[in-house]
């Protein structure tokens, strides 16, 4: 278990004007796990496009650290502290998340990623988000959103349903609609 004092070095050297420095912290913060998922999502916030940077690359460091089989515990964790930053960042965090969690999440993710279909800006993300999260929620959640949902939307909604091995009439893919006009006439 890490403490505050190893969590705010790492956020230190992650800031520090070195790229040696820097580089090797943001690769190392996989084990930190859960501790340092809310420090980290601050420093995705922050201004520097750079350091904003730095900070979404050791976040992932760390979900991918515990999407490995053998950490159920620690995945669990960060799972947690994913979901609170999922309700309280800045939209662009919170997209971030969104992805974070469809590589980690589990049936505890699914409401508050849902909530984000009703969200003008991160619809799309949390639409996509859930289409691969695996837990048999995630197709509720599409389900209900596709019932009150505007018809531009229900066409994306419809399109992950489906690829979650739900039949939807109604509303065919977007994929087979031609976008441009051809010359090339049926044959008789």
């Amino acid at each position: 278990m890490y403490s505050d004092a190893d969590i705010q070095g790492l956020i230190e050297r992650i800031k520090s004007p070195d790229d040696v420095i820097s580089g090797a912290a943001w690769q190392s913060a996989g084990p930190y796990g859960a501790v340092a998922v809310e420090p980290l999502a601050a420093l995705m916030a922050d201004g520097d496009f750079e350091l904003a940077r730095k900070g979404k690359r050791a976040l992932y460091r760390v979900v991918r650290h515990v999407g490995q089989p053998a950490a159920g515990g620690e995945r669990r964790a960060v799972e947690r502290e994913l979901i609170v930053v999922l309700e309280t960042s800045p939209s662009p965090v919170r997209r971030e998340v969104l992805w974070m969690l469809s590589e980690i999440g589990s049936e505890r993710a699914v409401g508050p990623m849902a909530a984000l279909l009703a969200d003008q800006e991160l619809h799309e993300d949390a639409r996509c988000a859930l289409t691969r999260l695996p837990a048999p929620s995630a197709v509720t959640a599409l389900k209900s959103a596709f019932l009150t949902a505007p018809k531009d939307l229900k066409y994306a909604l419809a399109e992950s349903l489906r690829e979650r091995g739900e039949k939807v009439e109604g509303y065919p893919s977007r994929k087979l609609e031609p976008t441009a006009q051809t010359g090339v006439t049926p044959r008789q």
